[in-house]
């Protein structure tokens, strides 16, 4: 062995290969379609720049209803439940040592106050407050068998959105990004949209990136103000500033990673030139009011209102310039009935009409356009609401409490089985008894979609391999064409 060899002690060995990482990182900068991903799963150990296989889907939009929507009451009609409301639940249903989040006393069944009817040739069965929705059955595949392991709203959440239950795991938007990238080099790969009473419960770990690269998080474009926030110019600073202003931190940064070796430097890099670029890319985008008139009255859109119309058009925008994934909130489902405006006889119908319409209108337009093809579209909450009244402290409003053991979700678009339903339970909706469909299942049917094995998407941290749907998960080849 030589001298210098001798020499190279252990920390030198491990600071000096991590020069040379980060080195290589810094030179992908060099490429102007960095957010890109031109050749997709780069990240992938061994996988060549292609997806696992061919997929059938390009793009998300994963419609949120944040709050959990009752199933009972749009999409799992139940007229036993009908008959027997008002009635003690019978015994047995409710599994021994059951936990409720609110209700109290002896349980009493809470038939739906909504008719059902069913529609197209699949003959699905869909709620009378969703009329625009119901012109879609044959159009979308309901999953009536989803369950959780959550039943408060801020883990249940994060849990549906980042397959764990506690802060801290990328979301599913963040490792598609991760493994896809965007189409778009002038738009962030994921992008997350805001409607309804307030942010979710689960705040933006909902669509953090975790241990991912901060580059891989969700962009909130906002509906008044800045789209984006620290993307604009300052006052005084025209574009020739702005572009000295950030090649100059750029080399500040580059120094400063070259010395210490952190990967969070270059994403900084990285985020500084993907503002510059949003500057010109994102007004245009967000500017629906240059959309024709006849497609403002399809949706029910007002420009400048935030609205979930709003942003349903504004997904339609986005998945037409290749962002990957864009993922929409609207908040306000949480209908106990323990207070005037909260219950299912008047909430509910307020929350379908300020989305039924919106929705309605995207699939069409997605359809019209050919982007159904390719765009996969996603409705559900984090938990289902239970087949009997809440009934909180004697409250005479109409109300259901939190249930995670069934509730409902759809999907539409690229290779969904249009016109199908999975999944069946029991007759009062308390339980799944066929195809029951878990969080895991639901993620790793999404990835498949996207080309993507849900068992090889993974990412190394402390010391393991960490993947969106950990040691689970299956696909549900009853929902695919």
């Amino acid at each position: 062995m030589s001298a210098d060899l001798r020499t190279i002690t252990r920390r030198h060995f491990f600071r000096d290969v991590g020069f040379g990482i980060g080195s290589l990182a810094l030179t992908s900068l060099a490429n102007d379609r960095l957010f890109a991903a031109p050749k997709p799963l780069d990240f992938f150990r061994g996988e060549g720049g292609r997806t696992h296989f061919a997929p059938k889907a390009k793009q998300v939009i994963f419609l949120f209803m944040a709050g959990a929507p009752s199933q009972l009451d749009l999409f799992d009609h139940k007229p036993l439940l009908q008959k027997h409301d008002g009635e003690e639940i019978p015994t047995g249903i409710i599994p021994e040592g059951e936990r409720f989040a609110f209700v109290r006393g002896t349980p009493r069944l809470l038939g739906s106050p909504f008719a059902f009817k069913q529609h197209g040739q699949s003959g699905n069965q869909i709620s009378e407050l969703l009329p625009h929705l119901q012109r879609h059955a044959d159009e979308i595949a309901i999953i009536r068998s989803m369950k959780t392991t959550q039943f408060n709203h801020a883990p249940a959440q994060i849990f549906m959105n980042t397959g764990h239950q506690i802060i801290g795991r990328p979301s599913m938007g963040s490792w598609l990004s991760y493994g896809l990238g965007s189409d778009n080099k002038d738009l962030p790969a994921f992008v997350v949209l805001i409607s309804g009473q307030n942010n979710p419960d689960g705040g933006k770990s909902c669509w953090g990136s975790g241990f991912l690269p901060t580059v891989h998080q969700g962009v909130e474009f906002r509906a008044k103000g800045e789209p984006v926030l620290f993307s604009r110019n300052p006052d005084g600073v025209d574009a020739a500033a702005r572009r000295e202003s950030i090649d100059l931190i750029g080399d500040l940064n580059r120094i400063q990673a070259a010395s210490v070796g952190d990967p969070e430097t270059t994403t900084r890099i990285a985020a500084y030139e993907m503002a510059y670029r949003m500057q010109t890319s994102v007004p245009e985008l967000t500017d629906i009011s240059k959309e024709s008139a006849a497609t403002h009255g399809m949706y029910g859109t007002e420009p400048g209102q935030v609205s979930f119309a709003n942003n349903c058009l504004l997904a339609r925008r986005l998945v037409e310039r290749g962002v990957r994934c864009v993922q929409l909130y609207h908040r306000g489902w949480d209908t106990h009935g323990a207070g005037i405006g909260n219950d299912i006889v008047v909430r509910v119908p307020q929350l379908c009409l300020q989305i039924d319409q919106a929705i309605g209108a995207l699939l069409t337009d997605l359809r019209q356009r050919g982007l159904l093809d390719s765009t996969l579209v996603v409705w559900g909450g984090e938990f289902g609401r239970t087949p009997i009244n809440e009934a909180r402290n004697g409250s005479k409003l109409l109300g259901r409490d939190h249930h995670p053991r069934a509730f409902t979700m759809w999907m539409a678009g690229a290779g969904v089985k249009a016109g199908t339903t999975v999944g069946r339970t029991d007759d009062f909706g308390y339980n799944i008894v066929e195809d029951p469909v878990d969080v895991h299942d639901l993620h790793a049917t999404m990835l498949h979609l996207m080309g993507i094995d849900h068992e090889r998407l993974t990412y190394r941290f402390q010391g393991r391999d960490f993947r969106l749907t950990d040691v689970h998960g299956r696909i549900v080849t009853k929902v695919l064409a």
